[in-house]
């Protein structure tokens, strides 16, 4: 698997310990996989890897990517803080520095707002929301995994609050602050958010 393969390399900077690597992983792994996941699985890093492969990513943003959504619990509004807090955690057994450590807990922890203050943010926020520019096909399974996750709200409470969501980023001036993916996936995104949003009224 490239995840994971992407993960020892990563791990391999800061440890040569082969076990807690394997224990990281399987992690992550778990995590991403529970039952009660349908988008924020493997599948959803995997597509922020594929959407910066053509841009050069420092260490922070390569562990952010890992461990961003690792807590993930619809009914709590805090998963942003507690995957940030745990990363820490582990970056610390893998002897990663605590510069490093604290870098990429902020990182984190900005996908509760999206608002970057860097270019390293910027892309690593963008990244996460590339989905909202994908072709029509995979958006629409991407909004039904959405939808999936928030199983325990009927329909009439997420449809409000998903509206709320969808407003959120509609009312932006930009959706991607980053120069390279405004210039790429802001018309494509706005135009699924719109498609979206009127299929809820």
């Amino acid at each position: 698997m490239i995840l994971q393969d992407n993960f020892y390399t990563l791990c391999q900077i800061f440890s040569s310990n082969s076990q807690i690597q394997k224990r990281l992983w399987s992690e992550i792994e778990v995590n991403y996989s529970t039952s009660n996941r349908y988008y924020h699985t493997l599948k959803h890093l995997d597509y922020i890897y594929t959407s910066l492969q053509n841009i050069k990513i420092d260490t922070i943003t390569e562990f952010a990517i890992f461990y961003h959504d690792i807590i993930y619990d619809v009914r709590k509004k805090d998963n942003e803080k507690r995957s940030a807090y745990l990363a820490k955690q582990r970056l610390n057994e893998l002897n990663v520095p605590k510069e490093i450590q604290e870098e990429v807990s902020k990182l984190i922890i900005k996908t509760q707002t999206h608002q970057g203050k860097n270019q390293r943010d910027n892309l690593f926020l963008d990244a996460d929301l590339a989905i909202l520019a994908s072709p029509i096909e995979v958006y629409q399974n991407y909004i039904e995994n959405i939808r999936k996750e928030y199983f325990i709200y009927n329909d009439e409470v997420y449809k409000s609050g998903r509206k709320e969501v969808l407003g959120f980023f509609l009312q932006k001036e930009r959706l991607y602050n980053s120069d390279y993916f405004h210039k790429r996936y802001e018309n494509k995104a706005r135009k699924n958010l719109e498609s979206e949003l009127k299929s809820l009224s």
